[in-house]
C-alpha cells in the first residue's frame, strides 16, 4: 500500500513534546487554583477522562512555548508535504490537544480524551482501528503503553532512548526511530544550581573569623551545615522551576533550563525536590535544633520572597540581604560560636548593596528593552538613579563598619598585628565602586555574587584580603 495514503498518527506526551501535559496541568492548578487540588480525588472517581477535563478547564495551559521535538516535527512536515494525513492521537484532553495542534499547524485531525473517554493504550488502539482499520495506520509513540497501539499499526515510529527502541523492536516492526538522550548527572546538577552553593560559604565565616575553623568538631559541623543549606536551596530552586515553567519558557535564557526544556520530567523534579529537602532537614537536626530552626526560617523566608516579597519594592532587596545574613547566623548556631555585632553589620550593608546591584541590572535591562518596568517587580525604569544611590551608599557603609571594627578593641584582641587590616578598606572600596561602575555601564550580570566568583580581578582582590588577614593574625 502507498505510504502517502496511510494516516500517520502521532502521540503527544513524550513524543511530539518531551513533557507530560497532565503534569503540566497539575502545576497550573498549583499556581492558579490551588484549592482545586482537593477536588482531584473526586474527579478521579468519575474517571481519568473527567479529571483531565476538569483540570484543563480550571488551569490555563500555555502551549505557545511548549518544547517540541523539532527533529520529529520536521519529518512530520515532510510527510505531510507528500499528501499524507497527519493525525494527533493523544490521551490528553481535547482542549490541550487543540492548543498544541494550533501551535504546530500540521494536523489534519485530532483524536483525544473528551471528558468521558480516556484515550490511552487499548482505548486508543480500538479507536484508531475503528477509523483506519487493522494495519491501516502508522503510529508514532514513545512508551511501553504505546505497544498496545503498535500491535495494530502497520509500522511503528519510536521516539525514545536507544534502550527503549530496542525493547520496542521485540514486539513490532520499526519504520523509523528518533533517539532521545536521557538526562544525566550534569543535567541534574545544573537544575539543582550547584554553583549557587558557593553562597553558603558564609556559614563558615563565624568559625573562620573566630580563628576556630581548624578544630575538627567545629569544621565538621560547619561542613554539615553547608551541605544542609545547599540541599535546601536546591530543593527550592527545583520547586521554583516547576512553578515557573510557563514564564521560564518565554525567557530567552531561562527557556534552556532542564525542566522548562523538558529534559527533566515534572514528576522526577518534584520527587528529587522532596528528597533533597528531607535529607537537608535530617542533617540539620543532627547538627542541632538551633541550626535547624534557622534553616526552617531561611526556608520560610525564601518562599515568602518567591511568592510575594520579591514583588515589593525595597522589601525585596532587604529580604535578599536578610537571606545572606541568616546563613552567617546559622553558621554561628551550628558551631555555638557567638556572631559579633561587627560581622552582622558588615554583612547587612554589603549584601544590601549587592541586592541593589541585582535589581539595578534587571531594571536597566528592562529599560534597554523599552519596558517601563520589570515583570512582577515593584520598580519603574525611572527608579534607576535612586537604586544606584541607595546601593552605593550601602556599599560605602560597609567600608565604614570595617574601619570602625579595625579600630575597635575586638579587632585588637583577635589580631596581634591589626595594622595591615587597614589595607582591607581601600581594596573593598575599589571593588564596590567597580561593581557599581560596571552595573552603570550595563556590564554586570544579574547576580553580582556569581559575577564575583567568575571575575578574575574580584578573585585577585579576595586572595589579597585573605593574605592580609593571615598576616594580621
Amino acid at each position: 500500500m502507498n505510504s502517502a495514503v496511510i494516516p500517520l498518527c502521532v502521540g503527544l506526551d513524550g513524543t511530539l513534546t518531551p513533557v507530560n501535559t497532565l503534569h503540566e496541568n497539575v502545576m497550573g492548578l498549583i499556581r492558579q487554583a490551588p484549592s482545586a487540588l482537593l477536588a482531584i480525588p473526586i474527579w478521579l472517581c468519575s474517571g481519568k477522562a473527567k479529571m483531565k477535563r476538569e483540570m484543563a478547564t480550571r488551569a490555563k495551559f500555555d502551549a505557545t512555548n511548549l518544547p517540541i521535538n523539532q527533529q520529529l516535527l520536521d519529518w512530520l512536515k515532510s510527510e505531510r508535504a507528500t499528501g499524507r494525513p497527519i493525525v494527533l492521537a493523544t490521551a490528553a484532553d481535547s482542549r490541550i490537544a487543540e492548543q498544541v495542534a494550533n501551535e504546530v499547524s500540521i494536523f489534519d485531525e485530532i483524536i483525544a480524551s473528551d471528558g468521558e473517554r480516556n484515550l490511552s493504550a487499548d482505548v486508543k488502539r480500538a479507536e484508531l482501528v475503528k477509523r483506519f482499520g487493522e494495519r491501516g495506520f502508522d503510529y508514532v509513540g514513545n512508551e511501553k503503553a504505546d505497544e498496545h497501539v503498535w500491535r495494530s499499526a502497520r509500522k511503528a515510529i519510536i521516539v525514545g532512548s536507544i534502550r527503549q527502541i530496542e525493547k520496542a523492536r521485540r514486539v513490532t516492526e520499526i519504520d523509523r526511530a528518533f533517539p532521545t538522550v536521557s538526562a544525566g548527572p550534569l543535567t541534574w546538577l545544573k537544575a539543582m544550581r550547584l554553583h549557587q552553593w558557593v553562597k553558603n560559604v558564609l556559614i563558615f565565616l563565624p568559625a573562620l573569623l573566630a580563628h576556630e575553623i581548624l578544630q575538627p568538631a567545629i569544621l565538621l559541623k560547619s561542613v554539615l551545615a553547608f551541605v544542609a543549606y545547599g540541599l535546601c536551596a536546591s530543593s527550592v530552586y527545583l520547586v521554583n522551576d516547576l512553578l515557573d515553567l510557563s514564564a521560564d519558557r518565554r525567557h530567552p535564557q531561562k527557556c534552556k533550563r532542564a525542566l522548562a526544556a523538558g529534559l527533566l520530567s515534572i514528576r522526577s523534579g518534584a520527587i528529587v525536590a522532596i528528597v533533597l529537602l528531607a535529607i537537608s532537614v535530617a542533617i540539620a537536626l543532627f547538627v542541632g535544633w538551633q541550626f535547624a530552626a534557622f534553616l526552617g526560617g531561611y526556608y520560610v523566608l525564601t518562599w515568602s520572597y518567591s511568592l510575594r516579597l520579591k514583588r515589593a519594592a525595597l522589601v525585596d532587596v532587604m529580604t535578599l540581604a536578610g537571606l545572606y545574613t541568616i546563613r552567617i547566623i546559622a553558621g554561628a548556631a551550628a558551631t555555638a560560636i557567638p556572631v559579633s555585632f561587627w560581622l552582622l553589620a558588615f554583612s547587612v550593608f554589603i549584601f544590601l548593596s549587592l541586592g541593589f546591584v541585582k535589581r539595578y541590572t534587571e531594571l536597566d535591562e528592562a529599560r534597554n528593552a523599552n519596558k517601563m518596568s520589570t515583570h512582577g517587580r515593584g520598580y519603574r525604569a525611572d527608579d534607576l538613579p535612586l537604586l544606584m544611590n541607595l546601593g552605593v551608599s550601602a556599599g560605602y557603609c560597609t567600608i565604614l563598619v570595617m574601619a570602625l571594627y579595625i579600630n575597635s578593641a575586638d579587632s585588637q584582641a583577635l589580631y596581634r598585628h591589626n595594622k595591615p587590616l587597614w589595607l582591607v578598606c581601600p581594596l573593598l572600596l575599589y571593588w564596590i565602586s567597580r561593581v557599581w561602575l560596571l552595573a552603570s555601564r550595563g556590564q554586570m550580570p544579574d547576580d553580582p555574587v556569581v559575577f564575583a566568583l567568575r571575575d578574575r580581578l574580584s578573585l585577585l582582590i579576595l586572595s589579597l584580603l585573605g593574605l592580609i588577614v593571615i598576616l594580621s593574625i
